[in-house]
């Protein structure tokens, strides 16, 4: 008896000892543990969406590409498989599993020395505590340390809470975190579209995801998956039958398809950059954010074309400047030909030269066919020269090309009707101009497409917003318009003479001329913007006072600071393709100020709303049902900039413009339209800027180096195309709508030549809008700026020529 006792005692004793030392290593590595009370209110790095405006998915940003789903959406079936494969107790364990451990721990002795890898038994919880307060550090403290954790969280969190966490936060391979985030990678599923066998192999991938790619490893996957139904049968999750159907199923991984995604980079750029700017890049790519933006993919695909055809066809009148690179045929040239790197974006097809003779170049294809190049297809390939001129006539293909060249080429089924033989291709070269277009709604500043350039894979620089270059005469309307709020009249006449002006001590005389190098005499202020004059432009300026055309140039937003010289009348002040196209638009929506904007509405991770375009207040939209009633009167809040009937007066001269002047090519699309063309001195910039009723667009083309664009370049010829292009795609299919009239405006027939009412049997007869109260009975005062003929053409030596080139 007294034996027992002893060995009781004995046991007791070690159990005592063992207990304590539990509690002392418990304290002991239980000091300084993370605090797991911020569990509590998790928000897992949630990647930042980006959507049209019709909703189409156009960017993600993201460290981890994660979905987070609340766990009372996360379907049971999900829930089951996990549970199943992972930790089959986790419903009744305390954190720890120690069945599991212990069977875990006689499993790696019987195991030792055969080489097979140790087991483990880590719960759920347990993960939970690795993943989000512990290193991934392989050793004992780090597993105390985790147990601890697990029995703490327990504690403190309900199971459900806990499942939440996981399965938020695992990671499940190809850069996906999350059950939502995987089920949308690997089957282009939402979770509640998940079938049994779908979410089993999701459960498949906590151990080691990269083992297990549906296609890569395709037998192993589908092997772990069939283990993971076989799991869930034995814990009656589901059923027999259930259990076949899952294992007999294919294991077939799809590609995202279902979301509506569209491609707008420089739109999607410019975005990210606002969206840093307003949260910083913690919200951007942790902070799931939902943003809607204003792009119309339609017209984004519309202005995309355009800007890329016209910067080709001005390119293609500049000659050919050779090829990609060159490479050897001797070899495989098919393979060389795939090694050439060349942008993503760029819609044409790399080939290399296999040789020419007098009729075509033939040429080998990167999947191994060849085509051919008709020698009429590469006329226009004439060398080019300095200063955007050309060399000698093509007369043969080895004029341009020679075997081993690596070049752009555009297949052609057919051209102008013609059938064309098969594998006939067209030479292409990437310009090395480039330019942007913007496009938006002139009364809401809603930029519905936004081009930056040629290629973005090319050049990340946005030419719409970040380029800063001179709009030459497409600020010339800005001025007129400060002249109608002035008192003058579209019939106002404004000398067109020479001009010369002392600039001041060391400048010397600045001497404008007109494009043409010719004086026209007195004009009226229509004919100064129709044909882009420049003498009448400055003697407007000096009128009206250049401090005036300071605050206009300011008030439209085209500069913030514009300086006091005369020179600036003829728009030497650099602005962007944004600021002027927003300035046009406050001129076609009756004079109201707009703020351009990329962004309608701005969403956090829980459908908040934490930014909205349209701040106004309207309490009649809430909680409506809809009757076909009449929508409710908001308030127009914009600030007035100019008088409404001066802007009409303005848009109306600028209809001008495209009926009669610089622009008239425009004029065959049949829609009221109305615009500006602008170049700049040595034709370095070039622009066309204008707006129907609804839609304001601007474009601009210039080298990024501010080199000349060539002699016989201006607005009219490269940056006039791309708009006419962009607005017959855009109004397609749409009602012509005519200028919107403000009131008071009185529509006359004049003459054209004189701006006076026209009379019985006139000649050259349009309409002319007034003010009441202005229209001219007699044209007998002419603008002269005040101008003293000091310094003029009989009296100008030492003159330096200013930007005569600008028109």
């Amino acid at each position: 008896m007294r034996i027992l006792l002893s060995i009781f005692g004995f046991l007791f004793l070690m159990a005592v000892a063992g207990g304590a030392g539990m509690l002392a290593i418990f304290w002991h590595f239980g000091q300084g543990l993370p605090d797991y009370t911020q569990l509590e209110n998790y928000e897992p790095e949630v990647m930042t969406r980006v959507h049209a405006s019709d909703g189409a998915l156009i960017a993600e940003y993201a460290r981890e590409k994660r979905v987070f789903v609340p766990i009372s959406a996360i379907p049971p079936k999900v829930v089951d498989a996990f549970v199943a494969a992972e930790d089959k107790n986790f419903f009744s364990h305390p954190g720890i599993d120690f069945a599991s451990v212990l069977r875990a721990a006689v499993t790696n002795v019987v195991n030792m020395g055969t080489g097979k890898r140790p087991v483990g038994a880590s719960t759920i919880t347990q993960q939970v505590a690795k993943n989000f307060l512990l290193t991934n550090e392989v050793s004992y403290e780090r597993k105390i340390k985790e147990a601890i954790l697990s029995f703490r969280i327990e504690r403190a969190f309900s199971k459900e809470h806990i499942l939440e966490l996981y399965l938020n936060e695992i990671y499940l391979g190809s850069g996906s975190y999350g059950v939502a985030a995987a089920a949308l990678r690997y089957f282009d599923k939402s979770l509640d579209e998940l079938n049994i066998e779908e979410a089993a192999y999701l459960a498949a991938l906590p151990k080691a995801p990269s083992n297990y790619h549906p296609v890569r490893n395709h037998d192993e996957a589908k092997a772990r998956r069939n283990w993971v139904i076989g799991r869930m049968l034995e814990e009656n999750y589901i059923t027999e039958a259930e259990a076949q159907a899952a294992w007999s199923a294919p294991l077939q991984g799809k590609s995202r398809e279902s979301v509506d995604t569209y491609q707008a980079d420089f739109f999607a750029e410019e975005v990210r950059r606002q969206l840093v700017d307003r949260y910083g890049e913690g919200m951007l790519y942790d902070g799931g954010l939902s943003v809607r933006s204003t792009v119309v993919p339609r017209l984004q695909d519309i202005a995309d074309k355009a800007l890329f055809d016209g910067l080709v066809e001005y390119d293609r009148r500049h000659g050919w400047r050779g090829p990609i690179t060159t490479i050897d045929l001797s070899g495989n040239w098919q393979q060389a030909l795939r090694e050439v790197e060349t942008p993503a974006d760029i819609p044409w097809d790399r080939a290399v030269v296999l040789d020419t003779d007098a009729n075509e170049a033939k040429l080998g294809l990167m999947n191994g066919e060849q085509g051919r190049i008709p020698l009429r297809f590469l006329t226009w390939a004439r060398p080019w020269q300095k200063g955007q001129t050309l060399g000698a006539v093509v007369n043969r293909p080895s004029d341009v090309l020679k075997p081993g060249d690596v070049i752009y080429v555009k297949h052609f089924a057919e051209l102008d009707g013609e059938t064309l033989p098969p594998n006939t291709y067209g030479l292409r070269q990437i310009p090395n101009v480039n330019g942007g277009l913007v496009a938006m709604d002139p009364h809401t500043g809603r930029v519905l497409a936004m081009s930056g350039g040629f290629s973005h894979d090319l050049s990340k620089f946005n030419r719409a917003t970040q380029a800063r270059r001179q709009p030459g005469s497409a600020f010339k309307p800005f001025i007129y318009l400060a002249a109608l709020d002035q008192g003058f009249t579209p019939s106002t006449l404004v000398l067109d003479a020479p001009f010369v002006i002392d600039q001041g001590p060391g400048l010397g005389k600045w001497k404008p001329g007109n494009y043409s190098g010719q004086f026209y005499g007195p004009s009226t202020m229509r004919l100064g913007i129709e044909k882009s004059r420049n003498l009448m432009t400055v003697r407007l300026a000096q009128t009206i006072g250049m401090p005036t055309v300071v605050d206009y140039a300011e008030r439209f937003g085209i500069v913030d600071e514009m300086p006091d010289v005369l020179s600036m009348s003829l728009g030497a002040a650099e602005t962007t393709v944004m600021r002027l196209t927003a300035a046009y638009a406050e001129l076609v929506n009756g004079g109201k100020k707009i703020t351009p904007t990329l962004i309608d509405r701005i969403q956090d991770r829980r459908g908040n709303v934490i930014y909205r375009r349209d701040e106004r207040e309207c309490t009649l939209c809430q909680d409506v049902e809809f009757r076909n009633q009449m929508p409710p009167d908001l308030p127009d809040t914009r600030e007035q900039l100019t008088d409404p009937a001066s802007a009409f007066q303005m848009v109306h001269i600028m209809e001008g413009v495209i009926s009669r002047g610089t622009g008239r090519t425009i004029a065959e699309l049949g829609y009221p339209l109305a615009g500006k063309t602008g170049t700049t001195n040595d034709s370095r910039d070039a622009w066309f800027v204008g707006f129907s009723p609804d839609l304001a667009v601007g474009v601009y083309v210039g080298f990024d180096d501010n080199r000349s664009l060539g002699d016989k370049e201006q607005g009219a010829s490269a940056a006039a195309p791309i708009w006419k292009e962009f607005m017959r795609g855009a109004l397609e299919g749409t009602k012509a709508i005519p200028f919107r009239t403000p009131p008071g405006i009185r529509m006359v027939r004049v003459e054209s030549r004189t701006g006076l009412p026209a009379g019985p049997g006139a000649q050259d007869v349009i309409w002319e809008a007034f003010k009441p109260g202005t229209i001219p009975a007699s044209n007998d005062n002419v603008i002269d700026g005040g101008y003293s003929g000091s310094g003029n053409s009989d009296n100008s030596a030492g003159a330096v020529s200013g930007p005569g080139g600008i028109y």
